[in-house]
C-alpha cells in the first residue's frame, strides 16, 4: 500500500498566521483599555472587507507577473457612476431616493460592477494586446478613471444614496457585518477558483514562465486578460461597500488603500514577480494590517508615521521574499 504523504504547509501561512497573533499581543499589551473593547473589533469587519477586495485584485495580476494600480481609481468610478443612476433615477437626494426600490439598487450594483468589468478590461487588452507594461498601462488607466470621476463629479462627493445601498455597508446579516459576509463569499470563491480550476493553476504557471506556459499550448493572453477582468470586478465591488459604509462617493477616496492593497498583497506571501500567492494568505494579511492600523490609530500616531510604517513594512516584506527565493 502506498503511504499517503501529509499535506505541505505554506511557509508564508504560518509566518502570517504567527505575525498575526504577535500583532495582536503586542497591541493588546500597549493600550489594553482601548485596544480590547468589542467596537475596534466591530469596526474592523466594516472597515476591512473593501481593503481586503482591493488586496485580493492585487494579488490576481501579480500572480502572472502584472499589477494592477488602477483598482482605487476604478473603485472610486464604480461608487460615483452609481451614485449618479441614483440621483437621475430618484430626483433627488430627498425621501423619494432614500426609499429606491430593489430595481433601482439593481441597477446602481448592475452599473458599478459593469464599469469594474469594462475598466479591467482596458487593463487587460493594453496588457495582452498592445504589450504595454502592467505598471505603466494600470497607472495609466488609473489616471483615466480619476479623470472621468472628477469631470463627472466636478470635485465634490456625491452625497445621499438609497437606505438598501447604505445596509450594504453598514447592515448586518445574522448578526455578522454585512461587508465581511460579502467579504468571506467572494474570497472563499477566488480561492477556489485559483486551487481548483485550470484557470487558477494556468495564472500561476503563467507569472513563473510566461514562455514555457505558451510553448505549453496554455492561451496566456486570455488568461491575462480574463485575471484583470475578475480584478476590475472585485475593484468596483469594493467601490460599492466603500460608497456604502460612507454614503457617499469621490474621486479621491481610499488612496492609501493602493499602498496597503500592495503591502498586504506581498506580506500575504504574493510574489511580485509571477507565480506563487493565496487567498488565504492576503486574508491573514490584511488581519494583520488591521489590527496594527486600529491600535496605532488608538494610539494617536500620526498619519504620516503610519504611512512610514506600511512603506518600511513593505520593503521588509518584498527582502525577505527575494531572500527566500535565493535560498529555493
Amino acid at each position: 500500500m502506498l503511504a499517503l504523504r501529509p499535506r505541505r504547509v505554506d511557509p508564508a501561512l504560518v509566518q502570517m498566521a504567527a505575525l498575526a497573533v504577535v500583532v495582536f499581543i503586542l497591541m493588546a499589551s500597549l493600550n489594553p483599555q482601548r485596544f480590547l473593547r468589542p467596537y475596534v473589533f466591530d469596526s474592523i469587519t466594516y472597515m476591512a472587507p473593501e481593503l481586503g477586495l482591493l488586496s485580493i485584485a492585487m494579488m490576481l495580476t501579480m500572480l502572472s507577473g502584472g499589477i494592477d494600480l488602477s483598482v482605487i481609481g476604478l473603485a472610486n468610478l464604480a461608487g460615483i457612476l452609481a451614485g449618479l443612476f441614483f440621483h437621475a433615477t430618484a430626483g433627488a437626494s430627498g425621501p423619494d431616493l432614500r426609499h429606491a426600490g430593489a430595481a433601482v439598487l439593481c441597477g446602481g450594483i448592475g452599473i458599478a460592477v459593469t464599469a469594474g468589468i469594462v475598466g479591467g478590461a482596458i487593463n487587460g487588452l493594453l496588457i495582452t494586446r498592445a504589450r504595454v507594461t502592467p505598471i505603466l498601462a494600470t497607472i495609466g488607466s488609473g489616471q483615466i478613471f480619476t479623470g472621468i470621476a472628477l469631470v463627472l463629479t466636478g470635485g465634490p462627493a456625491i452625497v445621499g444614496f438609497p437606505g438598501a445601498w447604505s445596509a450594504i455597508g453598514n447592515g448586518r446579516v445574522l448578526g455578522v457585518a454585512a461587508p465581511l459576509v460579502i467579504f468571506i463569499v467572494i474570497a472563499g470563491t477566488i480561492g477556489g477558483l485559483l486551487t481548483r480550476t485550470p484557470f487558477g493553476l494556468s495564472l500561476k504557471l503563467i507569472g513563473t514562465n510566461t514562455r514555457a506556459a505558451t510553448f505549453s499550448g496554455l492561451r496566456t493572453g486570455r488568461t491575462v486578460l480574463l485575471s484583470y477582468i475578475l480584478s476590475g470586478t472585485l475593484a468596483a465591488t469594493a467601490g460599492i461597500l466603500l460608497s456604502a459604509r460612507t454614503n457617499a462617493a469621490k474621486s479621491d477616496y481610499g488612496i492609501s488603500y493602493l499602498l496597503q492593497a500592495v503591502l498586504i498583497a506581498v506580506l500575504g506571501g504574493t510574489n511580485p514577480a509571477g507565480g506563487r500567492g493565496s487567498v488565504w494568505g492576503v486574508t491573514l494579511a490584511l488581519f494583520a494590517l488591521m489590527l496594527l492600523s486600529s491600535g496605532l490609530q488608538l494610539m494617536r500616531f500620526s498619519n504620516f508615521l503610519v504611512d512610514f510604517i506600511w512603506g518600511a513594512f513593505l520593503l521588509l516584506s518584498i527582502a525577505l521574499n527575494a531572500l527566500r527565493q535565493r535560498r529555493r
